[in-house]
């Protein structure tokens, strides 16, 4: 990427008032957790493991769940760290400028580096409970895995005896409306819209893209693939950990 690149990114983001920002697994790589679908991601290298985000299968098959279970227990998101990327968006925050930010990530790691929780909106949920398919428990994660580590296969809630999964939308479930709808009011009050990480093909939450368009508010993607919106938008190419420190240097905190 050009410094000139980099120079139109940092211009847009200082000349902006509110900044929605859209993050995907893009974002998270440079912390040790590799995409779903990419070369080295976790469905390329595990064909089953995409079936435990499958609400019918995982409903409808003990074993893959006690599969899952294990899964879970060496799943890199329990040790990863927040990456420079995830601190530099802290910093914007800090700065004044983030209206709210969108994540398509299930790992906690805006939040572990220090945004705040009144401006994240998490679309697709997070790894860090877990939850009761039947009733409305809901507790950490780390206490089920505890069970999990000490011998229960497949623990069942401790509140009613159902299947407990993970606090993420699985494939056949639908996302919170509310959260949709946050998204989209933020793409479509927003002066900035920042796309970080994200093939943008995964809806609705993409579905922030033309929103910001048909609003005729600029749009900046910092992504290491093609997107289809990239003829309408500043593109910039490269590891999001080195490129979101320049971007958003030199902002002052208010």
């Amino acid at each position: 990427m050009t410094s000139a690149g980099i120079d139109q990114a940092r211009s847009l983001v200082q000349g902006a008032q509110g900044i929605a920002v859209l993050t995907g697994a893009g974002i998270s790589t440079d912390s040790g957790i590799p995409d779903f679908r990419g070369p080295k991601g976790l469905w390329t290298r595990d064909p089953d493991a995409e079936k435990y985000s499958s609400i019918d299968f995982y409903l409808s098959d003990p074993e893959l769940r006690v599969r899952a279970w294990q899964f879970r227990l060496s799943n890199p998101v329990l040790v990863a760290q927040p990456n420079a990327g995830h601190s530099a968006l802290v910093a914007l925050e800090h700065s004044g400028k983030l209206q709210r930010l969108v994540t398509q990530n299930i790992d906690g790691l805006h939040l572990a580096a220090g945004t705040s929780p009144e401006l994240l909106t998490e679309a697709h949920g997070n790894t860090r409970e877990a939850v009761c398919t039947s009733c409305t428990w809901r507790g950490p994660m780390s206490e089920t895995l505890d069970r999990v580590r000490a011998g229960e296969a497949d623990p069942a809630c401790s509140e009613c005896g159902g299947i407990l999964k993970s606090a993420t939308v699985f494939f056949g479930q639908s996302l919170d409306p509310a959260c949709v709808q946050a998204a989209f009011d933020a793409a479509a009050s927003c002066d900035l819209l920042v796309c970080l990480g994200s093939t943008l093909a995964v809806y609705p939450v993409a579905e922030m893209v033309p929103i910001a368009l048909g609003e005729g508010t600029p749009v900046l993607i910092v992504n290491a693939e093609r997107t289809e919106f990239d003829e309408s938008a500043l593109v910039l190419r490269g590891s999001l950990s080195e490129l979101l420190p320049e971007i958003f240097s030199g902002l002052s905190e208010s």
